[in-house]
């Protein structure tokens, strides 16, 4: 894409009083030395399974909520936020440029600012900004626009290392909501779900130069973030495409496994990231698809179960404890339910009625559901029942990023508002 790109660091004049600076070091110290100084470098966390590491347990929070740290006003988007080494990468869009800034987690301030020109619309009528989400790998930051443009930022300063156009260079179609799959950065590679033509569909650049390294199938891109895995005792790239599973080999492209599962519908999409345990791999979708278990094995695919009435996920996916799935079930726009089933067998577990749509992660026993309400919901993380253990109002309507947990804190956003709240006691 032609257009203006930018680059504003902040004034160095305009800092925090000294005292809060230092609290706010000893603040993310202390977190650090209790187990909260965790990274959420990526969408759904640091192996992209929505789990928040090294944790047992969630305090219930009162009535009123987590405490709220700082807030602030942002642009337009379903990217969730990443955090690193203390900084938060926001990527949403102001007037008609995209936006990436690196903030301070500890109290919103901007660090640096990139942005470029966009003309993306989306053809029914939700936001105009990013969906996918920044990956933040090896001091740099990538970002993966609506309209298929891919950045490569350093983390320290914000400069441009490069981008590429994909819809332009490998002939994408623009598809319902434009590009929504975050990239996985893998063993020096940018893999991309890009739906390009001519054997296109999964395009590999090279991390540090943007270079094509190569590229993998035919299928039109989905809405699904791929996972790394080892299976068979390899690496694997484990992509939810429009058309289906797709686990590849990062470094040659080499289709290792791949089976159709998608639904009859053109009008449909594939957007729940996968889940996978061992040598099993969990996919969901909605529009009559259904779920689907699958082991990989010596090259082949056995199916252990399948079916419309498990987690028939939508938009959001599912988290794991152990071999329970909690998730999400039924479309977004009619109300959902939310359930626990058992990944290997396919048991429905238990299911809970008439929540409204919304994203999950999990911290040790307890669960965070993040409604598109803007409630926040702590749960158990159990096999016998749905109870809920606090709830409270955090942010507006239409909230549908992930959120991000990262130094004891919770980032969340809705369509106009980022909040950072203290999850746990200082």
């Amino acid at each position: 894409m032609k257009g203006l790109a930018t680059r504003r660091c902040v004034n160095q004049a305009f800092q925090p009083p000294a005292v809060a600076r230092i609290l706010a070091v000893l603040a993310l110290v202390a977190a650090s030395a209790v187990g909260w100084g965790q990274d959420w470098p990526q969408f759904r966390g640091q192996s992209r399974d929505g789990v928040v590491p090294g944790q047992e347990s969630l305090p219930a929070f009162p009535a009123g909520g987590p405490r709220l740290v700082w807030e602030r006003a942002v642009g337009s988007g379903f990217s969730a936020p990443a955090v690193t080494g203390g900084r938060l990468l926001l990527f949403h869009r102001q007037g008609g440029m995209e936006v990436v800034e690196a903030l301070q987690a500890v109290d919103g301030e901007r660090i640096w600012e990139f942005a470029y020109e966009t003309t993306y619309k989306d053809d029914f009528g939700f936001e105009n900004g990013p969906r996918a989400t920044p990956v933040i790998a090896n001091g740099r930051v990538f970002t993966f626009g609506a309209a298929g443009v891919l950045h490569c930022l350093d983390l320290e300063t914000g400069a441009k290392r490069w981008s590429v156009d994909t819809h332009a260079e490998f002939g994408v179609r623009k598809g319902f909501f434009g590009a929504a799959s975050t990239p996985l950065v893998l063993d020096g590679r940018v893999i991309a779900n890009i739906g390009g033509a001519e054997g296109a569909g999964i395009v590999a650049f090279d991390a540090e130069s943007g270079a094509k390294v190569w590229t993998a199938t035919d299928h039109e891109a989905s809405y699904s973030s791929p996972v790394a895995a080892r299976i068979d005792g390899g690496l694997l790239a484990i992509f939810f495409t429009r058309e289906g599973l797709v686990a590849l080999e990062p470094d040659t492209g080499r289709v290792a496994y791949e089976r159709r599962w998608r639904a009859r519908s053109h009008a449909s999409v594939n957007a729940a990231t996968a889940v996978v345990l061992g040598d099993i791999v969990f996919l969901s979708a909605s529009y009559g698809t259904g779920a689907i278990a699958m082991r990989l094995r010596g090259g082949q695919i056995e199916v252990l179960w399948s079916g419309e009435d498990v987690i028939d996920n939508h938009y959001s996916s599912c988290v794991r404890s152990g071999s329970t799935l909690f998730g999400f079930h039924g479309r977004q726009e009619y109300g959902q339910s939310f359930r626990a089933a058992d990944l290997v067998s396919g048991e429905v577990l238990w299911s809970s009625d008439r929540l409204p749509a919304g994203s999950v992660l999990r911290v040790g026993d307890r669960l965070l559901l993040l409604l598109e309400t803007g409630e926040l919901l702590l749960a158990a993380a159990s096999r016998e029942k749905f109870e809920v253990l606090a709830r409270a109002q955090i942010l507006g309507r239409e909230t549908r990023a992930f959120p991000a947990v990262a130094d004891g804190l919770l980032f969340a956003r809705d369509k106009d508002t980022l909040v950072c709240l203290r999850l746990w006691p200082e």
